[in-house]
């Protein structure tokens, strides 16, 4: 018998009633279709009749664990259910030494001489294909040490910023500029700033710069002054909070699991959630708290709220056991979720050791 009640109510299902509902769960994620009560009685151990497979599906759906989509006389589990199944009954799997081999050496192979954003893309890649969902990387920029700055004018507001570090590294950020600089203003700022960057990171050079600024005002006219500001500021974040890199790779693994006008629907409303990268950025940042791995499903939070996706992630840490990044996979709510925690969570640690 089922007892409703929340999750300490939930775990009180009879043997029975609970390997009734892992076996439709399991159905559920294998096949994405319903289950009905004769298909189920059948794969049951003790013989039970589909009439009394039926009575338990009822409490069931009665305790907010199953439901029954359209008019069909299958079930298929709940968000809530499937939450209940994740923490109460999955059972995870370890990885194939297949599936070691193949993470350990794209991510290794993709690390030799590559950048950092080039291992986080293969990372993201691999999972994306070994999974067949949508692989995501979310990592802080580097702060790196800075050999040269340049301001380039593309229209007569907005500008590029470029970067290059020590270690060869070029990178490029649009700023906005003052309608009214001059020319000469954008040669001057770059002037200025390259005689004190040398071998410093863009914290540390906002930091001097700020420092010298308020000792010799007079040296930087007041449009340079802004030009300065607006191009670094968008590097180095003056509250202290480093910018961050959303890596997403294989989002057309995704419609795979279309099946009707309404899966396509959801696809495309997951599409769009994945340009909001400010709230895949929030939702990703919650798995800085945790230890290994986190799986949230569906409405569970806002930006899946729409698609009625699962997100299954982990943390990868440095050297010194900090939080720099967190991989994971986007995918369906029928993901198999046995198969792909265990992934994440080597992948995480793979990452971390080729990044520490």
């Amino acid at each position: 018998m089922v007892t409703t009640g929340g999750q300490g109510g939930l775990r009180e299902l009879d043997s029975r009633s609970r390997d009734i509902f892992r076996r439709i769960v399991e159905a559920y994620l294998d096949t994405g279709d319903p289950v009905g009560s004769r298909n189920i009685s059948r794969l049951l151990a003790a013989p039970l009749s589909p009439a009394s497979v039926r009575n338990v599906m009822s409490d069931l759906e009665a305790a907010g664990l199953l439901y029954a989509p359209h008019t069909s006389a299958g079930r298929l589990p709940t968000e809530l259910g499937l939450r209940f199944f994740v923490d109460a009954m999955l059972e995870i799997g370890d990885l194939t030494e297949g599936d070691r081999s193949a993470i350990e050496g794209r991510l290794k192979a993709s690390g030799t001489g590559k950048s950092v954003e080039d291992v986080l893309t293969e990372a993201s890649q691999t999972l994306s294909g070994l999974t067949r969902g949508a692989g995501v990387v979310l990592t802080q920029k580097a702060d790196p040490r800075l050999r040269h700055i340049e301001f380039v004018r593309i229209e007569p507001t907005r500008g590029i910023v470029v970067l290059v570090g020590d270690n060869g590294t070029v990178e490029n950020r649009l700023v906005d500029l003052p309608p009214d600089l001059p020319a000469s203003a954008l040669q001057e700022a770059a002037n200025y700033l390259n005689a004190h960057i040398r071998g410093r990171t863009l914290s540390e050079t906002r930091a001097e710069v700020e420092r010298q600024r308020a000792a010799r005002k007079l040296e930087l006219d007041t449009l340079t002054a802004r030009l300065v500001d607006a191009g670094l500021a968008s590097w180095s974040d003056a509250g202290g909070s480093r910018p961050q890199t959303l890596i997403v790779r294989g989002r057309a693994n995704l419609l795979d699991d279309v099946r009707a006008a309404e899966d396509l629907e959801r696809i495309r409303a997951l599409f769009d959630e994945l340009e909001s990268s400010e709230d895949l950025i929030e939702l990703l940042g919650l798995a800085d708290a945790g230890e290994g791995v986190r799986i949230f499903i569906g409405s569970e939070n806002k930006l899946f709220g729409l698609s009625g996706s699962s997100l299954v992630v982990s943390p990868y840490r440095d050297t010194e056991a900090r939080v720099i990044g967190v991989v994971g996979v986007i995918g369906p709510t029928r993901l198999n979720y046995a198969r792909v925690v265990p992934m994440v969570d080597y992948t995480a640690r793979v990452v971390g050791r080729l990044l520490g």
